[in-house]
């Protein structure tokens, strides 16, 4: 790097005060999962991972996050290109509902997908008519998750394809090359490590999702039941302790995602 190129020096140093301020914000995210670490009896963590319908959700909803973020990458990219590259007056509007699903309650977006897909909906009284049932089915599962996670993936591609320099790909176009090939031997290879890392959250957070799911796909077992929904249900049934297994595994593979999302943009 060029001397030119680095950051400036910057005078002065952090206030004392905003130190504090920041280990008292960061206290407040770690303490949590330490208290739950801590409140882990592993002596019979053990068993409650092994119990059949813990295991059974763990299954489904590593399968339905799969699938939601198969679906994230294949709505989202397009999105993000539309969004970073479109001229429209109409892209603030655009970037407004791809953000929305960040803001909603969860149980309002399940709402929302049950009046559209529900036996009754918009659409889904016409697939009805098809035999196509989507309502309180796995499909149910995954179309809940992509819905929330979808603005993750989204936002984070176009970040990238707006930082990138547009050179690259004037260049191959200007020596033959046709859109479609500009964009998958130019355009992707820049902004890859965007697309791992969104990948990576919206997985995380289709792991997690419990209000939309519940509400758009219900909770019957070994087909809509995730494990959030299992360890509502646990709580709600026999305590908080035998929830405490199932909520490690999902904040070790939050956790494990949110590295993948750092080694990717280092």
């Amino acid at each position: 790097m060029r001397p030119e190129e680095r950051d400036p020096p910057v005078s002065g140093t952090t206030p004392a005060w905003l130190l504090v301020l920041a280990a008292a914000g960061l206290a407040f995210l770690v303490l949590p999962l330490v208290a739950l670490a801590l409140h882990a009896r592993w002596s019979v963590l053990t068993s409650q991972l092994s119990d059949s319908a813990a295991r059974q959700a763990l299954s489904l909803s590593l399968r339905t996050a799969t699938a939601a973020t198969a679906c994230c990458l294949l709505a989202g990219v397009p999105l993000a290109v539309v969004l970073a590259r479109g001229r429209s007056r109409f892209r603030p509007l655009l970037k407004g509902l791809v953000t929305l699903p960040l803001v909603m309650p969860p149980v309002v977006s399940g709402l929302c997908l049950l009046f559209l897909f529900g036996r009754l909906g918009l659409l889904g009284r016409p697939l009805a008519h098809w035999g196509v049932t989507i309502g309180f089915t796995q499909a149910a599962v995954i179309l809940a998750q992509t819905f929330v996670s979808l603005p993750f993936l989204t936002l984070s591609v176009e970040s990238a394809l707006r930082a990138v320099d547009r050179r690259y790909e004037a260049t191959a176009a200007g020596l033959g090359a046709s859109p479609t090939r500009v964009f998958w031997t130019v355009t992707v290879p820049m902004v890859r490590p965007a697309i791992v890392s969104g990948a990576a959250v919206a997985f995380a957070r289709s792991l997690g999702e419990y209000g939309a799911t519940v509400t758009f796909a219900g909770s019957a077992p070994g087909v809509t039941r995730t494990l959030p929904s299992q360890i509502y249900l646990a709580i709600t049934s026999t305590g908080a302790d035998s929830a405490v297994g199932m909520s490690l595994i999902l904040v070790a593979v939050a956790l494990g995602m949110l590295v993948l999302v750092w080694r990717s943009g280092s």
